[in-house]
């Protein structure tokens, strides 16, 4: 588990693929302060498991749905990347629950500043949408952001200088991929509720908004 707080950023060096699987190498430097091999380090906002040290690096495997899931498999020697290891007991939570589980990707349309701040437009797909909600959490490229705004199609959020400055986020340009983490927390209200109409008990997909009838019928 993570809180979305990128802690550095690190450059891939090395990236293998065979067909749509393989093994890809980062520099780092932070992250790799009390690292283990099968420890977590979140890359870009996906979850990798550590299975070689080096004194400058990392190299974790990388599996075929990561691939379909993310923009990993665009990935290039040279990019820049977010790094943040696995959330300690002991730290402080300064995001929220990310749990490096890449829900899709979307595309960076614009980037428009606002005195001191950037507004970053994202377009997404409608399973991705329907879990945004205007001042609710989202993670891109593992950053925790704020929904700022949300249309038809896209979504925005309000970068402040900090946050430019120690990601990678406002590198991107318009027609840049990148990933999203909807909010755990909504995703299993979802489930939970049956509203995405899947799995054998599921209840069955309602459409429209929630109602009061709705809500006391399944406790809430």
């Amino acid at each position: 588990m993570f809180t979305g707080i990128i802690e550095e950023l690190g450059q891939i060096y090395r990236i293998g693929l065979q067909g749509s699987s393989g093994q890809i190498a980062i520099r780092a430097r932070k992250v790799l302060e009390g690292t283990q091999i099968g420890d977590s380090i979140a890359v870009n906002g996906i979850c990798l498991t550590v299975v070689s040290l080096q004194p400058d690096g990392f190299t974790a495997d990388v599996m075929a749905e990561t691939i379909r899931r993310s923009s990993l498999g665009h990935g290039r020697p040279g990019d820049l990347v977010n790094l943040e290891r696995a959330m300690s007991a002991m730290g402080r939570f300064g995001g929220h629950l990310v749990s490096g589980h890449i829900d899709g990707t979307g595309v960076i349309r614009s980037c428009q500043r606002e005195e001191n701040a950037v507004w970053v437009t994202v377009e997404a797909e409608e399973e991705i949408l329907r879990l945004i909600v205007e001042k609710g959490s989202i993670a891109i490229d593992g950053i925790s952001l704020t929904v700022a705004a949300v249309g038809a199609g896209w979504f925005q959020v309000s970068v402040i200088p900090h946050t430019g400055e120690e990601t990678t986020l406002l590198r991107k340009k318009p027609g840049d991929q990148v990933n999203l983490e909807n909010d755990i927390i909504g995703k299993y209200v979802e489930r939970l509720l049956g509203l995405s109409g899947t799995g054998s008990r599921a209840a069955p997909k309602r459409q429209g908004s929630l109602t009061m009838e709705f809500l006391k019928e399944y406790g809430i």
